[in-house]
């Protein structure tokens, strides 16, 4: 009886004790686990979705973009990963603690989302002290491309002030009707304030000097249409009923606004493709095991 007492326990304990994680392939000596691989795809159905394959490719290209950072004495602290979380979170509109709640709902770790965060921002902070060396971005091509997306619409100067009808309760559709009739009372921008005492919650405020090319192209097109002194039909915003008065207008084929528009693009595009030549370059270089 004592015999069958004690196997049963074994039995028992047998049961109950701890998977332990197998490593599934090395990065440069480096073990990545089952359980990551599996905690990796659980993350990705989140995100809408990956397989075994799609996980074990993250995980290794993380753990060379962290081996490559190490050796440029990168260290990404908990701080760091703690303020990237709460960027997540924010982003989707959720608190941290939400967020883990959600994660954890799903059967993922937080961990596991903070891991990917660190190799993500040294990743960050290596592309800036090696990728963006290889970038180079032509002064002269710039130029040529910003001179021709500049069209009539987008080559005035202006001075202007906003009109906003402040909306408190999203009822925009009331409020549009009284931006309606102030627009139609409006003499031009020295009476704007003036005028705008005769409506509840509405405010006047200088934007100062705005070119064309800073602003909506739609706002741009029925601004060229207008004079001096016109004021352009409201449009809900999410404060509330906007309108903008023309108080200057002058030609003015500024293309600097466009030109660092242009470069931000190609900047960030060209960063992508050289950060993803370099990850590759990593990738032939390391020793990458299968088990």
């Amino acid at each position: 009886m004592l015999r069958l007492i004690a196997a049963l326990l074994i039995g028992a304990t047998l049961s109950i004790a701890p998977a332990y994680a197998a490593t599934k392939v090395t990065v440069n000596g480096v073990p990545i686990s089952d359980i990551e691989i599996s905690q990796r795809i659980k993350l990705l159905a989140l995100e809408g979705g990956g397989g075994s394959q799609k996980a074990t490719e993250q995980l290794i290209n993380e753990q060379l973009q962290l081996q490559e950072a190490k050796k440029y004495n990168i260290t990404i602290t908990e701080a760091q990963v703690d303020d990237a979380f709460t960027n997540v979170a924010r982003n989707i509109k959720v608190s941290s603690d939400k967020l883990r709640q959600i994660l954890q709902s799903r059967g993922v770790s937080a961990d596991t989302m903070r891991a990917r965060l660190r190799a993500a921002l040294a990743w960050q902070q290596l592309s800036g002290m090696i990728v963006q060396t290889r970038v180079k971005i032509s002064d002269l091509e710039l130029d040529k491309e910003a001179a021709a997306a500049l069209d009539t619409d987008s080559s005035y100067d202006y001075i202007l002030k906003e009109v906003l009808f402040i909306s408190t309760t999203g009822n925009a559709s009331a409020r549009t009707g009284q931006a309606n009739a102030y627009r139609k009372a409006f003499t031009g921008c020295d009476s704007a304030v003036t005028l705008s005492l005769n409506y509840t919650d509405a405010a006047v405020r200088d934007m100062g000097r705005r070119h064309a090319t800073q602003l909506p192209d739609a706002l741009a097109k029925e601004l060229a249409g207008l004079n001096v002194g016109g004021i352009t039909k409201p449009r809900v915003t999410e404060s509330g009923v906007s309108m903008l008065a023309i108080c200057a207008k002058n030609a003015a084929r500024d293309t600097s606004f466009i030109k660092n528009k242009l470069r931000s693009q190609q900047g960030g595009e060209a960063m992508k493709a050289e950060s993803e030549k370099y990850l590759q370059e990593l990738k032939s270089k390391a020793k990458i095991v299968y088990s």
